[in-house]
């Protein structure tokens, strides 16, 4: 688990039979590898990849088949990576819950540059907008978070089918990772909220109609549909 507030770059490179180095590059890098250890997991570009060999300036991890087909890695050659090691019990958590379990892949459509901010402008790859609208879509709300290159942002906006959403990227968050490299048509790793993900999963499943012995009261899943009279009934609004 991490948290989206990314705490280094790096600089991947392929080592081949799905092996990558990371190369911890900026002046902080001392956050990635101060106690890096073999097994343990960190987020490379959101990815959660573990690591298999520590090095002086870095680490080698692996990745399986399923993470390089749905993910950017290996995609580019010496890639600047954003790097954030995981979460630990009683550890700030400043941005997100983020699983490091890529969902899509996405585009950079457009950025410009506001007096306070990044505004930066998401939407599906030409080649797989049926995935981004089955894997993404349907879990980016305005104002939820998302995580983009395993960095933990706010969305400002989307439109109605989400067929595209933004981002406002605070100078910070733009200079201290790799978004301030990205190019319109540059390909970004993707991942929802989990929380979201569960929400919808529990709309979704409809209802029991006839709860286990062992469920002394009802469970939100035999309780039927749910809608706002039902939310206001039971003082969630």
């Amino acid at each position: 688990m991490f948290t989206g507030l990314i705490q280094s770059l790096g600089k991947l490179k392929s080592l081949g039979n799905d092996y990558f180095q990371i190369s911890c590059t900026s002046n902080n890098s001392y956050q990635i590898l101060q106690d890096l250890a073999i097994g343990d997991s960190v987020a490379v570009d959101g990815v959660c990849l573990t690591v298999v060999e520590v090095l002086p300036q870095g680490f080698v991890a692996v990745a399986s088949p399923e993470t390089l087909r749905r993910t950017t890695l290996g995609s580019f050659p010496d890639a600047l990576v954003n790097l954030e090691t995981s979460l630990r019990a009683g550890s700030k958590l400043g941005g997100h819950f983020v699983t490091g379990h890529v969902d899509a892949i996405g585009t950079l459509a457009t950025s410009t540059q506001t007096a306070n901010a990044w505004e930066m402008r998401f939407t599906a790859p030409p080649t797989a907008n049926s995935g981004w609208q089955r894997q993404i879509a349907p879990y980016i709300v305005s104002k939820g978070s998302i995580a983009v290159n395993g960095i933990s942002l706010t969305v400002a906006d989307c439109d109605a089918d989400v067929n595209w959403f933004e981002v406002a990227v605070i100078p910070h968050s733009f200079g201290e990772t790799n978004l301030s490299y990205l190019q319109p048509g540059s390909l970004v790793n993707l991942e929802a909220d989990i929380l979201g993900k569960y929400v919808a999963k529990f709309l979704r499943s409809g209802s029991k109609s006839h709860p286990e012995p062992w469920e002394e009261t009802p469970t939100i899943n035999s309780l039927g549909t749910i809608t706002p009279e039902f939310l206001a009934e039971h003082g969630f609004i």
